[in-house]
């Protein structure tokens, strides 16, 4: 994954709020979409949408099969209003709202003693069910690898032993991480998600 310069983010951060703007007044989802530069790439992302630092909705895509201009305008507008664990967002809450997007790496395989806290977000499959956490989830909560592998599991509805059973595959990535506050989580970004390929053949 190529890193993003600050212009970049800068134009990410404010094309996702022009979605959650919209989408929040008018009802509509953003109708002109950026096609060059960064917003031409494919890369997995997630928007997450705070209102005084509390969260107010989360959606991402994982596997993009749009570039990331179409994919960012989605997510944020998804997030503001269809995030089935918030109430909708309201026009009044917009002067309060902080972003934040997560660009991803492609997922790889890995196993368990590979994961490392504050480089590595989750991605654990069986069957049809499917969960994923975030790298910053298990900085803010203080988790072990195993705990954090056990909330990837419930994340995807299922034990949250079951990632030591045959037949869950068990997947990691990195992310680049940046806020509309200024805050960027560098040590998710920084390392490379080739090293990451290298280590889980």
């Amino acid at each position: 994954m190529l890193y993003t310069s600050e212009s970049d983010r800068q134009s990410l951060l404010n094309l996702a709020r022009q979605a959650v703007a919209e989408v929040v007044i008018s009802g509509q989802t953003l109708a002109e979409i950026p096609v060059s530069g960064i917003f031409s790439r494919q890369l997995g992302v997630f928007i997450s949408l705070h209102v005084d630092k509390r969260l107010r909705g989360c959606i991402g895509v994982v596997e993009p099969d749009v570039p990331l201009g179409d994919s960012v305008i989605r997510c944020a507008s998804t997030a503001a209003r269809h995030d089935p664990r918030f109430p909708a967002m309201r026009a009044e809450e917009l002067s309060n709202l902080q972003i934040e997007i997560s660009l991803l790496s492609p997922p790889c395989a890995v196993r368990p003693d590979q994961i490392e806290i504050g480089t590595h977000g989750l991605l654990i499959s069986r069957g049809l069910q499917r969960g994923l956490l975030l790298p910053q989830v298990a900085v803010k909560h203080g988790l072990s690898a195993e705990q954090f592998l056990a909330e990837t599991c419930r994340k995807a509805q299922l034990s949250p032993d079951v990632w030591r059973e045959p037949g869950t595959s068990l997947f990691a990535f990195t992310c680049e991480i940046f806020a509309s506050d200024g805050r960027s989580l560098e040590g998710a970004s920084s390392r490379n998600p080739l090293k990451l390929q290298e280590k889980a053949r």
